[in-house]
Order: C-alpha cells, then sequence, then structure tokens
C-alpha cells in the first residue's frame, strides 16, 4: 500500500470526527432494504406457539403471520422467508405440495392483503415428511437411503405449487443435488421463467440447526443429514456446489450457517459475484438457528 500518505499529512481520523463523516465514508452498510424475515406457518386462527429454544420466535397461525409481516414491511423489511408446518405428515411429503397446502394458502393471504411484499418460500420437504428427512427414504436391512432423483420431482412440484399461489421467490433447501435444475425447468415449463430461486448453495451439516428443527417439526426420526448436507471441512466443495447452483439457474445464492463459515461467505461473494445470501445460525449462548437472521448483499 505505497500510495497511503504519511503522518502528519495523512491522518486517518480526520473522517472519524463526526456521525456524518462516519457514515459518509462507511465502506459496508447493512440496512433493513438488505433483510428477510424467516416465518413459520401452521393452521388455525390467532395462533402464536412460542418455541423453547428460541425465545422470541413463534410457530405462527396465517392471521398471525400477516400481522408480523405487516409490522416488519412498516420498519423496512422487504421480505419474508415461510416455512410451513402441516398439520399431517407423510412418506411423500403430501403437505409440501397440496393446492390448499398451510403455505399455499398462506402466500394467497399474503399476496392479497400485502402486495408489495415479498414473499419467499422455503421449498424442502422435512417439515412435512413422517421422517423428518429432506427426501424420500428407502428402507433396506443395511440401513435407510435418501433416494436423490425421485426426491427432485416432489421439490419442482412443491416450487411450483408455491408460485402458482403467488410467490415471489423460492428457496430449496434441500441440498439434493440437481434440485436447482429441476425447479428451474419446472417453472420454466409452467409459465414461470420470471421467478428467481434463491439456493442454499453451501448448507453445512452443523448442531447449530437443532432450535430451528424444534420450531419447524423436522427433527429426523433416525440417523442424521450428513449424507447430504456439507461436511464442516470442505470450502473446496462448498464452492463447487455454489457453482453447480448457478449454472442450474440460481439467482440467489445462501450460505448456511452464516457466522460459522464467515470464509465461505467471502470466498463464494469474491469468486461468485452473485447476490449472496447469508443466513445466521447461531442465537446468544446456545447452538441454535434464529430464525430471525437473513441478510443479503
Amino acid at each position: 500500500m505505497n500510495f497511503v500518505g504519511q503522518f502528519p499529512a495523512y491522518r486517518p481520523r480526520r473522517l472519524r470526527q463526526s456521525a456524518a463523516l462516519r457514515r459518509l465514508v462507511s465502506e459496508t452498510q447493512l440496512n433493513a432494504a438488505q433483510l428477510v424475515l424467516p416465518l413459520f406457518v401452521r393452521s388455525g386462527r390467532k395462533v402464536r406457539r412460542p418455541i423453547q429454544a428460541m425465545p422470541g420466535v413463534f410457530q405462527l397461525s396465517p392471521d398471525e403471520i400477516l400481522r408480523e409481516a405487516t409490522r416488519a414491511h412498516h420498519l423496512g423489511v422487504p421480505a419474508i422467508l415461510l416455512f410451513g408446518i402441516p398439520d399431517k405428515k407423510d412418506a411423500k411429503a403430501s403437505g409440501a405440495y397440496a393446492a390448499k397446502g398451510i403455505v399455499q394458502e398462506t402466500v394467497r393471504l399474503l399476496k392479497k392483503e400485502l402486495p408489495q411484499l415479498l414473499v419467499i418460500t422455503d421449498v424442502c420437504l422435512c417439515e412435512y415428511m413422517e421422517h423428518g428427512h429432506c427426501g424420500i427414504v428407502q428402507q433396506s436391512k443395511s440401513g435407510a437411503k435418501i433416494l436423490n432423483d425421485p426426491t427432485l420431482k416432489l421439490l419442482a412440484r412443491t416450487a411450483a405449487s408455491h408460485v402458482e399461489a403467488g410467490a415471489d421467490m423460492v428457496a430449496p433447501s434441500d441440498m439434493m443435488d440437481g434440485r436447482v435444475r429441476a425447479i428451474r425447468e419446472q417453472l420454466d415449463a409452467d409459465g414461470f421463467s420470471e421467478t428467481p430461486i434463491m439456493s442454499y448453495a453451501a448448507k453445512f451439516a452443523s448442531a447449530f440447526y437443532g432450535p430451528f428443527r424444534e420450531v419447524a417439526e423436522s427433527t429426523p426420526k433416525f440417523g442424521d443429514r450428513r449424507s447430504y448436507q456439507m461436511d464442516a471441512g470442505n470450502a473446496e466443495e462448498a464452492l463447487r456446489e455454489v457453482a453447480l447452483d448457478i449454472q442450474e439457474g440460481a439467482d440467489i445464492v445462501m450460505v448456511k450457517p452464516a457466522l460459522a463459515y464467515l470464509d465461505i461467505l467471502y470466498r463464494v461473494k469474491t469468486e461468485f459475484g452473485y447476490p449472496t445470501a447469508a443466513l445466521r445460525g447461531e442465537r446468544g449462548a446456545r447452538d441454535g438457528e434464529s430464525g430471525g437472521g437473513k441478510g443479503m448483499d
């Protein structure tokens, strides 16, 4: 940095003398317009079910979702990310793509009452599967296996049903190989070629997700998700995952959990230059996902 002046001609503190000066030369800025509020919806009316692991986070009925979304929007938050908790679960995640599913009905309500709000929907099957995994499970004597390719059809169907209901963007979070391509092709075939995809491109297997699984009621009944979520030590693989999703049609890529993988966030943004979302993966002093900390650059 031989172009930097020398003291006393150059005094860096000159530009730190007032709040106005500091704002003027700030290299990094964060404001509400860059935030997305995750919300968790279940059926009913006037439901605000507290989550023990995440104080201040609730499962909400659609009317309460509308109330929270309206308040956030008035504070300058332009978007929500909607997760659904169905009344019934099964082995084919049928509630995920049901025409009158909890997410689909809530999207319709939000777009009717708050049309200027950007509604993003989580596209995953774990909340709707009776076993809690993100894909179709095949059981055998040697154990359980998550079937990748058959799951893609259900993910694409789910995304299409969300967009048909009025969702502005879909966010696949399952980490199945090829899911972005399958969703993009389905949306294009259905006439939704302008609908963007925000992909959980580098989603690492993590103990931080425990409280999130409580609020989403998606804890696996057996095993874990390490056969599809990423290994914590693999930075190069994370970049390959991001590259694949971009090639398949992702418009925004995400790193999760963010605070534990700031190096990955930096590399993704500098190497690809794509809009990059960060989902915070810690809350307070305990391992958990806040449900309220997504931002984009």
